[in-house]
């Protein structure tokens, strides 16, 4: 399915638009729908009031609750996924402040228990130096400080308990040679030190052996809800099942690829060594 970065911002009203006509041409009740579809009739006022997006599986029941014929099905439920997708530019975050997507990120973290991490260029901010996260922003025009204070605060997370966290790392993106020799030997005993953490799983793709997939991209998986994935000129938020699902399929893909454990600090330790010299 291909996403138009303008009907994403669109398609949830329109979604619940159709919904609402839909309904209302059945001439089938918020109480009575809800019913059928063994929901509560708060949220069918929500989703038609376009407060709640409902998931592919809401709008399934939601179509076969009014006896929709299976061509409608089908081109509401392409409508459902779009609302279920959202496109943010990199221009816009910039423009609204930075400090706001840390915000956002803040909020899945607080809201989600487990975290699943490919970083396939770069150290993600959560693992990252203050150095690396002050070099990661030095591109972008403007004073960052209360971005890059906001980034640091985040890292806390890692240490709450009740949160389990699994970031792959490819070689790339641990040894890109994003600061000078010894600040980024610094970066990779940081990686090292987190890896030693109870609720931290984090392994690594070294470049020395067979692997028959290439990922694209950098992506976050949080808990089974939501995936998020970035591009060079912004991310795209999942929210749909299915969507989410393949992210986790090829997640456990990279899995079977990585080194952990005391494999890993080796690993880390032998690279950090040769940055020092």
């Amino acid at each position: 399915m291909t996403f138009d970065p303008e009907e994403l911002g669109q398609s949830k009203a329109d979604l619940a638009d159709t919904l609402r006509t839909l309904r209302k041409r059945a001439e089938i009740t918020q109480t009575r729908l809800a019913q059928r579809c063994n929901m509560s009739q708060t949220k069918i006022s929500n989703i038609e009031g376009s407060k709640l997006t409902p998931s592919l599986v809401d709008v399934e029941l939601i179509l076969r609750a009014l006896d929709a014929p299976p061509d409608l099905v089908a081109r509401v439920a392409a409508l459902a996924r779009t609302a279920n997708t959202e496109w943010q530019d990199v221009w816009s975050q910039r423009r609204t402040g930075l400090e706001k997507k840390q915000n956002e990120l803040a909020g899945f973290e607080q809201t989600s228990k487990e975290f699943r991490y490919f970083l396939l260029s770069m150290v993600t901010g959560l693992l990252a130096t203050p150095d690396y996260v002050r070099a990661s922003l030095a591109h972008i025009p403007g004073d960052h400080g209360k971005t890059i204070t906001k980034k640091l605060e985040r890292q806390s997370i890692l240490y709450d308990t009740s949160k389990r966290f699994t970031f792959i790392l490819t070689e790339q993106a641990v040894r890109w040679p994003f600061l000078p020799g010894p600040a980024m030997a610094m970066q990779m005993d940081r990686l090292a030190s987190i890896s030693l953490l109870p609720n931290v799983r984090l392994g690594i793709i070294t470049m020395d052996s067979h692997i028959p997939v290439a990922p694209l991209n950098t992506f976050t998986v949080y808990d089974t809800r939501i995936a998020t994935v970035e591009t060079q000129t912004g991310a795209m938020v999942f929210r749909d099942h299915r969507d989410v699902s393949a992210y986790l399929d090829e997640f456990s893909v990279y899995e079977r690829y990585s080194l952990f454990g005391e494999r890993c600090q080796e690993q880390l330790s032998e690279w950090a060594g040769t940055c020092r010299t």
